[in-house]
C-alpha cells in the first residue's frame, strides 16, 4: 500500500505539479481513503521520499554491526547504501531529482533528510572517537565530508539523466575523504585562537556550478541570521 500511494502521488506531481496536487487527489488515484494515506505518510512531502526511512534503518543496522577498526571506511560504506537505493530505480530517482529542483519546499525537506543521514554517520564516529577533545568535532567534520562527497557524485549521475554507473563518481569522491581522514589515530592540530567576539569563520566554496559545496564553520550559539548572511554572501560572490 505504501508503494501504491507513493506511485500515485508521484504520477500526479508530474502531471499536475506538486502544489496543485492534494492528498484527496492522491487517495482518489490510489483508490483508498485519506486515513490510509496518513497511516503511511505524514505529508505530501513524505510521499516524494518514500524510501528514505527504510534506507536510514538499513544504514543504522549496518553501522551497529560493522567492525570499528576502520571507522572512516565504515561510514563511507554506509553512504553507499544510500547510493544503491537511488541506483536501484534510476528513472524514479532522476524524476524526483528534477521535481525537487523545481519545488522549494521539497528542497527544504530533502535537506532535513540529508541531515538525518549525516547525524547517523556522526553518531557512529562519536562512539569511536569519543566526545572529549576534538573527538566530537572530528566526527561531525568527517560525517559532513562523507555526505558532501556522496552527494557530489550522486548529483553528477542524476544530472546526466541516470546514465552510466553512479558508483564511479561516488567512489572517487569517497576515496578523497578516506585519503584525508582515513587515519583516525593521527593527532589533530590545535585550533587557532579566535577572538571571542568573532561569531563565525569565513565560508568557503568549490569551483562554481549549481551544485557547488559550501562549507561554513560557526561558533556554537551564533545567531541564525548571521549564518544565513555569511552563506548568502558566499553564494553571491560565487
Amino acid at each position: 500500500m505504501r508503494e501504491v500511494l507513493a506511485q500515485a502521488a508521484f504520477q500526479l506531481f508530474l502531471e499536475r505539479g506538486f502544489e496543485r496536487t492534494t492528498v484527496d487527489d492522491i487517495v482518489a488515484r490510489a483508490g483508498v481513503g485519506r486515513r490510509s494515506f496518513f497511516r503511511y505518510f505524514p505529508s505530501k512531502e513524505d510521499a516524494v521520499f518514500p524510501d528514505h526511512e527504510s534506507c536510514l534503518a538499513e544504514m543504522t543496522e549496518f553501522l551497529s554491526a560493522v567492525d570499528d577498526g576502520d571507522p572512516v571506511g565504515a561510514v563511507c560504506d554506509a553512504a553507499r547504501i544510500v547510493l544503491r537505493m537511488y541506483a536501484d530505480n534510476p528513472e524514479f530517482s532522476v524524476q524526483r531529482y528534477r521535481l525537487t529542483r523545481e519545488v522549494p519546499g521539497l528542497r527544504t525537506y530533502e535537506l532535513s533528510v540529508v541531515r538525518r543521514y549525516e547525524q547517523t554517520l556522526a553518531g557512529h564516529l562519536r562512539n569511536r572517537f569519543g566526545e572529549g577533545g576534538d573527538g566530537a568535532l572530528r566526527a561531525e567534520v568527517i560525517a559532513a565530508s562523507v555526505v558532501a562527497a556522496h552527494n557530489n557524485g550522486l548529483r553528477l549521475w542524476l544530472r546526466s539523466g541516470g546514465e552510466g554507473d553512479p558508483e564511479v563518481a561516488v567512489d572517487h569522491a569517497l576515496a578523497l575523504v578516506r585519503e584525508v581522514w582515513g587515519s583516525p589515530s593521527a593527532p589533530v592540530a590545535p585550533a587557532a585562537a579566535t577572538p571571542a567576539s568573532a561569531p563565525s569563520f569565513p565560508v568557503s566554496g568549490g569551483g562554481g556550478g549549481e551544485d557547488e559545496v559550501i562549507v561554513m564553520v560557526a561558533r556554537k550559539g551564533t545567531p541564525m541570521w548571521r549564518v544565513v548572511q555569511q552563506i548568502e554572501a558566499a553564494v553571491g560572490e560565487n
